[in-house]
């Protein structure tokens, strides 16, 4: 296993605690008359405003990570924190996009953005007093992801590249610390898919939030990423980590440099030889 690399602190200053720390987390279920392990041991730490990939083999716990994190299932083995706290229940201060983006079909694109104003506090409290500001927030948002003229549509007069914005829109709308990504473009064409790593490459820099990915597309992880972890078959481990330094913001150019295929090519080593 590849060890992580300690982050340098300026002189006399010590390193700021990581807002999320996996302390030999773990992942069992039953099976049968037994318990079947998923997830052996993960243990690493993420920091403010940094993006990191999970790839690795179908079946390896790569999204069971992110339900842990959000708190919709919290883990039993080890222990998951948040600020230092242990992670018992679901959080507030997370955004989820998912490779379906469940858009309401009842409501307009712009409701569907409004929609975690509406359910998450402390917005939640104030929403029918504050309501013009909130609609200019998702008004910002859906104009930075070209949407600006779609507000009024529903889900269903939308193309599948528009609906997946108006998602990321509202996974970022309450402006979350912790915006998780469950193979969020998997369903969309080639060209579409990167389209959309530049523009959720915009948003996550506007917003400085952590952002997590689960993608299978290890050029996907490169272009999005300052870190990609590589996890082995289950009973799955970190097998290897990865450091992306490349600069931002990045270009699809970029996709075409040596050092972007060189990167690239080294995930796809290490996940074959799993």
């Amino acid at each position: 296993m590849v060890q992580p690399v300690a982050t340098a602190s300026a002189e006399g200053t010590q390193p700021s605690r990581p807002l999320l720390e996996f302390d030999r987390i773990g992942l069992e279920y039953p099976f049968g008359d037994t318990m079947r392990t998923i997830i052996q041991e993960v243990s690493l730490d993420i920091q403010a405003g940094e993006f990191v990939s999970f790839v690795g083999p179908s079946g390896c716990g790569k999204t069971s990570i992110l339900r842990m994190v959000s708190g919709l299932s919290p883990t039993k083995i080890g222990e998951l924190r948040c600020h230092g706290q242990p992670v018992v229940k679901p959080l507030k201060n997370v955004g989820i996009a998912f490779q379906n983006p469940v858009l309401l079909p009842w409501r307009r694109t712009i409701d569907n953005v409004l929609l975690p104003l509406e359910v998450v506090h402390p917005y939640k409290r104030d929403f029918k007093v504050n309501h013009q500001h909130y609609v200019e927030m998702a008004q910002k948002l859906l104009s930075a992801v070209g949407l600006k003229d779609f507000q009024q549509q529903f889900p269903w007069q939308l193309s599948g590249g528009m609906r997946q914005r108006a998602s990321l829109c509202r996974s970022l709308i309450h402006k979350p610390e912790i915006l998780l990504l469950d193979e969020p473009f998997g369903a969309l064409d080639a060209f579409t898919r990167e389209e959309m790593w530049v523009m959720l490459q915009n948003l996550w820099m506007e917003a400085q939030c952590i952002g997590i990915l689960i993608t299978h597309d290890l050029r996907e992880s490169v272009f999005l990423s300052d870190t990609v972890y590589v996890m082995s078959p289950r009973p799955s481990e970190i097998a290897f980590k990865l450091h992306i330094d490349l600069p931002r913001p990045r270009t699809l150019e970029m996709c075409l440099s040596d050092d972007f295929a060189h990167l690239a090519a080294e995930l796809r080593r290490h996940i074959h030889k799993n």
